[in-house]
């Protein structure tokens, strides 16, 4: 694959994931656009990009692929100001703060004819890939029920406060914006149906962190309907005290079930009513497209920055004028991802009322 020039905006913590993917991919990493010229140069030294842009054009510019890893409420701003630039874009959910927003750039990039991925990146586990291909082959039966959680504990005390929380920046959203939608995306993704309906509640408990007004919720926590029939129960939290990135599913089908744990992503149990298993991660023995993804050999542990480096490869072998790998996770998925939000986040305002997911 021809080497694409990588731009960025955005020089904190996810655009360091997203450099180092997109260096693991064989980009050219040009330039990086921050809040001011001065914190671009800084960020782009610390990070190996080529330079510092004076702006968010200069970045754009100098870029095939424009990965955009600003604030939240900035996304639909700065992935439309790509898209009109001709430019393929990775955006960071959530994709827009709005569904109006998040509709407005599946439009415009389908009008460009670009290419434009959101980082769903717990999809390119490979035992997530294996999950999936259990379901899809029919092991598990009909899915009854789910049981799924992300639990994280970095907003535990008064103390922390984030700009996520307490800001503009972070939109209506918090908690159910930034991880309950990677949640539900793979939930959506590994059953192959969606959730029709949805009934939430959620909870902000601390009214200020360090002085500010928190604007969004700590808590989420959802009875869903899948198309299907199967009913499920999600719990999405930044306040799981010892939980630092506690994703988990578990389907519940009429012949199996199957859980996943991303804090130990190199294995899948399989549940039955007469014995169940612990299925590593052998390249030998998955199925095809979770062979693919499983880069080392069995026995050597793979994680999040592998997730994310093959992400950033399917997209990048999309933008290159390829086939569209299967299970990228597109600007579709980012508007479906703004639905359930809106979703969650109304049925929420009227107190639990079920809610159909549009």
């Amino acid at each position: 694959m021809t080497a694409l020039r990588a731009g960025f905006l955005g020089g904190g913590f996810m655009a360091t994931v997203h450099t180092r993917a997109a260096r693991a991919v064989g980009a050219e990493l040009t330039a990086l656009a921050s809040s001011s010229p001065e914190r671009a140069v800084a960020a782009a030294a610390s990070l190996g990009v080529e330079r510092g842009a004076a702006d968010i054009a200069e970045a754009i510019a100098a870029a095939d692929v424009v990965h955009v890893c600003t604030p939240n409420t900035d996304h639909a701003a700065h992935a439309s100001a790509a898209i009109a630039a001709g430019k393929h874009v990775v955006c960071e959910k959530p994709l827009a703060t709005t569904v109006a927003d998040a509709r407005s750039l599946v439009d415009a990039l389908d009008a460009a004819g670009l290419v434009g991925a959101v980082p769903f990146v717990y999809r390119y586990h490979p035992m997530v890939r294996e999950a999936r291909a259990l379901v899809a082959a029919g092991e598990l039966g009909a899915i009854l029920s789910v049981d799924a959680a992300y639990l994280q504990d970095w907003m535990l005390l008064p103390t922390d406060g984030n700009w996520r929380a307490t800001g503009e920046a972070g939109g209506s959203s918090r908690a159910f914006a930034d991880i309950g939608s990677h949640l539900c995306d793979l939930l959506e993704f590994v059953t192959g149906d969606r959730i029709a309906r949805l009934s939430a509640r959620t909870r902000t408990v601390y009214a200020e962190r360090g002085g500010v007004p928190v604007a969004n919720e700590d808590i989420a926590a959802l009875v869903v309907e899948f198309s299907g029939g199967a009913l499920g129960t999600l719990l999405v939290s930044q306040m799981a005290a010892g939980r630092k990135n506690g994703l988990v599913f578990e389907l519940h089908g009429a012949r199996h079930a199957v859980r996943f744990e991303q804090e130990r992503p190199d294995e899948l149990w399989i549940g039955g009513r007469e014995a169940s298993q612990l299925r590593p991660r052998d390249p030998v023995t998955l199925s095809p497209d979770a062979a693919r993804l499983s880069i080392v050999p069995s026995g050597h542990p793979m994680g999040y920055q592998d997730a994310f480096n093959a992400f950033v490869r399917d997209a990048y072998a999309a933008a290159a004028g390829g086939e569209e790998p299967d299970g990228l996770p597109t600007f579709r998925d980012g508007l479906r991802a703004s639905l359930v939000t809106e979703a969650a986040l109304r049925s929420a305002a009227a107190g639990g009322d079920w809610v159909e997911v549009g």
